[in-house]
């Protein structure tokens, strides 16, 4: 399957790049790097694009921060659900805590082998670095302490990560039963891929609320409350840029020509007392 979603990215690439300039190969992925690696061998160089993947997460809050197993917990929570496919795109390979917490819980149920596939060599090579940007859907946020009894569930996804998920009564509930108004999760999360992966260029692919009532008129005050609620918390995120930039070089500048000036003064100075 992978070679043919390939096939069909050369062709859209070949039907639409000169005019398209950013490409997403999926929201939330599977086929992605061959498409990658066939537009930066074939198409980069003549239409001059980017191309990326989406990735949708929730934030993972602990519940206690003095806690080190909510704390942990929290970390899995966010490595099972961004770091899945960032981690690979990013580093190589899946998350540590995948690969431990999956191959424990595969020898518990009597396998020889993990659940977890493993990359070979080559794979890791294949997959690392094959994004150009990094696409991130996120909707909202859940208080997140371990799971210290066992589950009565066969092997899946949710079981794997040992935790559970908890919401706080006094968010505001949306449209959808899983959809809460929680805008300080969505700083935490792009502060998270920006720290995890690098400072990556991060385009904001998926965010909104659903529909809370049925009318035939306009009544979405909670979704303008949302959104703008959202949409600030991201506005924050250059600040630390823009911060880091005022830090590293706009003091030092400021501070060396304040030295030089110094210097031409007392020089101007010695030259008219003698």
């Amino acid at each position: 399957m992978t070679s043919y979603f390939r096939d069909y990215a050369d062709l859209c690439f070949e039907a639409f790049g000169d005019r398209v300039k950013h490409w997403i190969t999926f929201s939330d992925p599977r086929a992605h790097a061959q498409a990658w690696h066939s537009y930066n061998r074939t198409w980069r160089s003549k239409q001059q694009g980017l191309v990326g993947i989406s990735l949708n997460c929730d934030w993972g809050e602990p519940v206690d921060m003095s806690n080190p197993k909510d704390v942990e917990a929290a970390e899995r929570y966010l490595q099972f659900c961004l770091g899945w496919f960032a981690n690979p795109i990013y580093a190589g390979d899946y998350p540590q805590v995948m690969k431990d917490q999956i191959g424990r819980k595969s020898k518990e149920q009597g396998l020889d082998m993990s659940r977890l596939p493993v990359f070979s060599l080559q794979e890791k090579s294949y997959i690392k670095g094959t994004s150009d940007f990094l696409g991130l859907g996120h909707f909202t946020t859940r208080y997140i302490t371990e799971r210290n009894y066992p589950s009565r569930q066969g092997p899946s996804y949710q079981n794997d990560r040992d935790l559970i998920e908890l919401v706080d009564p006094n968010w505001p509930d949306l449209g959808s039963k899983w959809l809460y108004s929680v805008p300080w999760g969505f700083r935490r999360l792009l502060n998270f891929a920006k720290t995890q992966y690098g400072s990556p260029p991060i385009y904001v692919t998926e965010n909104g609320a659903s529909q809370k009532l049925h009318c035939t008129q306009l009544c979405d005050e909670w979704r303008i409350q949302y959104l703008k609620g959202y949409i600030n918390e991201m506005l924050k995120e250059p600040l630390l840029s823009h911060m880091q930039m005022v830090t590293e070089i706009v003091v030092p500048t400021v501070c060396t020509l304040c030295v030089l000036i110094a210097a031409v003064l007392l020089t101007l100075l010695l030259r008219r007392q003698s």
